[in-house]
């Protein structure tokens, strides 16, 4: 045995089927906000924005107004795909003399070279522009049917209670607290004594992180609009924060930044089509993997066989190495580009509602906890989108100042031959892009419901030439990957992950379905009413 874990514990989480909408997210409390949205009348993307500040309050170490990210999105009664791309970017006034590199490797998620002071990694430093409220103020203004201020509540309401300490806060707050600990708000926000906390003994017991000062800042971006968190006190407020800190960003960078509307890569696959983010995502590489798919795989009809798994890691890593040929956003160019192969800390959630409009919305703050850095005034945590970019200078993925930061996250939603729709997408860095493929597979080649596709073992082949294997494969498939593969076998598990954490939803007809990661201990997928 090469390590301490049971062989013989089996999990499973069922798949969820309902005619009316299903919210399918890595917190099941806020997945159970969006599904009270769709019971309350609203649209799928009345559900996402409510969905989507309940989990920047429920995880924080994933998410939240501070950080950036993606949407695809299906329109049922225009019968139309569109993207709208909020991912961060560098601040306009930041100074390359501000990051020398000190040589050595970086201590953290991305291979580069290491700058003075980790300046790039934690702290006000490392952060970026941040796009997620810009991203919900573009979905609502073009397709909510709810107030801006009624979306928001749910989660002023969440950060009133408190963050509620479970094993898995502490574990989260464990693997950060010692740069958590460098910045007093960060302290005072996530750590007791210093020290991370921990849930009691006790049945009736229970310790909860008070989140006052967000709960303010939501309060006022519910009441004043979204526009305020770019032009007005929030604005303001952060920015003198992360300036007081010894940071770049202005607010004539927040009064700058804008969503964008764009138009999806639409792949043909097996008889079908996966709508994908275009740019500077994972969608490209998508597409060039998907192309070899189609013509390596010939599915079967009992589902993936040895053959099949071998055709995913020789088509994930040739596409690896086309994406890492060009990287970046350089002089206007938008290259396929990838960031490096390394992991992030991501939150991804899918949502159907009762008409069957759906959404797959992927949003992050980069490392667990982003920059570490805790916005005195407002409580909010900031990213540390910094580090996507390479501080030295002279590749297409340099830093430089107002430069959009180059992301690995790649939501899809897919419709395949027989007139099924489905939303896919996943956290884990570069992980995602085998677990979207794998899963776009398991519907499109073989038919697969959800309950089948999220409890069907998948492949790791991000990290170079060593592909890694779920232990559950079937034993035939394990023996072709360690024979034409530098193969290693892992377990689904929640910490380190060694695969990305997916949830997803289907339309079958008028029936919706949705599933999420068996192994992530608050995912869920919660049906209206």
């Amino acid at each position: 045995m090469r390590d301490q874990f049971s062989n013989t514990q089996m999990f499973r989480k069922p798949a969820v089927s309902a005619k009316g909408g299903i919210v399918a997210a890595q917190s099941g409390k806020a997945a159970a906000v969006g599904a009270e949205v769709l019971a309350a009348g609203g649209d799928c993307v009345d559900a996402v924005i409510a969905t989507t500040f309940a989990l920047g309050v429920l995880e924080p170490w994933m998410s939240g107004v501070g950080g950036g990210g993606a949407m695809v999105l299906y329109r049922a009664r225009e019968n139309k795909y569109e993207v709208i791309d909020y991912g961060m970017r560098a601040p306009i006034s930041l100074k390359l003399e501000d990051y020398p590199l000190t040589g050595g490797a970086a201590s953290d998620i991305f291979p580069w070279q290491r700058v003075k002071d980790d300046r790039n990694l934690h702290g006000p430093g490392s952060i970026a522009v941040p796009g997620v409220v810009a991203g919900m103020e573009e979905a609502h203004r073009r397709h909510a049917r709810m107030a801006w201020k009624d979306l928001v509540a749910p989660s002023v309401k969440l950060a009133g209670e408190g963050l509620l300490v479970d094993w898995w806060t502490t574990l989260m707050i464990s693997s950060a607290a010692v740069d958590l600990r460098r910045y007093p708000a960060s302290a005072a926000a996530y750590l007791q004594d210093g020290l991370p906390p921990n849930a009691q003994w006790g049945i009736k017991a229970s310790v909860r992180l008070p989140q006052d000062k967000l709960k303010a800042a939501m309060a006022q971006l519910a009441s004043a609009g979204p526009r305020d968190f770019y032009e007005g006190d929030l604005a303001r407020s952060m920015a003198a924060d992360i300036q007081a800190g010894g940071g770049s960003l202005s607010t004539e960078d927040l009064e700058a930044y804008r969503a964008h509307l764009r138009e999806p890569l639409a792949i043909p696959y097996r008889g079908g089509k996966v709508f994908a983010t275009p740019e500077l995502t994972a969608g490209p590489t998508l597409t060039r993997t998907l192309g070899l798919l189609q013509e390596s795989l010939k599915p079967g009809r009992s589902g993936p066989d040895a053959a099949a798994y071998l055709a995913y890691a020789a088509a994930l890593q040739a596409a690896y190495r086309e994406r890492l040929k060009d990287m970046g956003d350089a002089d206007g160019r938008r290259a396929l580009g990838a960031e490096a192969l390394a992991p992030a800390c991501t939150t991804h959630f899918s949502a159907v509602d009762r008409d069957g409009n759906m959404a797959a919305v992927t949003q992050t703050l980069l490392s667990t906890f982003g920059s570490r850095f805790v916005a005195e005034q407002t409580g909010i945590t900031m990213n540390n989108g910094m580090l996507w970019f390479d501080p030295a200078q002279g590749a297409p993925n340099s830093l430089a100042p107002g430069k959009r930061c180059l992301t690995n996250y790649t939501p899809v939603v897919a419709e395949t031959a027989n007139g099924r729709r489905v939303a896919i997408g996943a956290s884990g860095g570069r992980r995602i892009l085998p677990a979207v493929t794998q899963l776009l597979s398991f519907t499109m080649d073989y038919g697969m419901d959800l309950d089948a596709t999220i409890h069907q073992p998948r492949i790791d082949a991000s990290e170079g030439a060593v592909v890694i294997g779920d232990v559950r494969l079937p034993q035939a498939a394990r023996d072709a990957l360690g024979a034409s593969f530098d193969y290693e076998e892992a377990r689904i598990q929640t910490l380190p992950m060694k695969f990305a954490c997916p949830s997803l939803v289907m339309r079958d007809g008028a029936t919706n379905s949705g599933a999420t990661e068996v192994f992530q201990p608050w995912s869920e997928a919660v049906a209206e009413g």
